[in-house]
């Protein structure tokens, strides 16, 4: 199968959500079904080797990509979702983005002390999301396999509070 170059499909939209962000639209990429099967091929081949016992996506780009990837791994997905979204007990963290702030929660008991996860998004900006995602999996009791983007935006310098982990992106700007 002939692989697309998928930075050809990510659309730039100037301004979005505010002035001055250059939003990197993927929904050009997931439009395309070879394109997404390329990104989902990509992820399953890095990891189909490893003992990964759940996938975290963040809500909601990392959601299109953490499900496919569970189910062909046979892991178990864990959602990560704004405030108000999960109905059990939550953990909850307050993090700063690059236009504003945010929280996100996970369920207290969606994951057993000791888990392997792999956390999925479909970008690292400057890292608040992903490292707030990080320390609910921790708080949860999961231990970070990796954290995986679809984009890096290496500019904003996102790694630098990742740190702790192994981070892997598809694609780089």
């Amino acid at each position: 199968m002939e692989q697309t170059n998928l930075t050809d499909l990510i659309r730039n939209i100037p301004d979005f959500p505010i002035s001055g962000v250059q939003f990197k639209d993927i929904t050009t990429l997931l439009s395309d079904g070879p394109a997404f099967r390329q990104v989902i091929d990509a992820f399953v081949e890095r990891f189909k080797d490893r003992q990964i016992d759940a996938i975290v996506g963040i809500e909601s780009r990392g959601f299109i990509f953490s499900a496919p990837i569970a189910y062909i791994l046979g892991a178990g997905l864990v959602p990560v979702r704004k405030p108000g979204k999960l109905p059990a007990a939550t953990y909850q963290i307050e993090y700063d983005l690059e236009y504003g702030s945010n929280q996100l929660e996970i369920h207290q008991d969606a994951l057993q002390s000791g888990m392997r996860v792999l956390i999925i998004d479909d970008l690292l900006a400057t890292g608040g999301t992903i490292s707030a995602a990080c320390e609910l999996v921790e708080m949860a009791g999961g231990t970070i396999e990796e954290v995986a983007f679809l984009i890096e935006l290496e500019f904003l310098k996102g790694r630098e509070k990742l740190t702790n982990y192994p981070i892997f992106s598809l694609i780089q700007y």
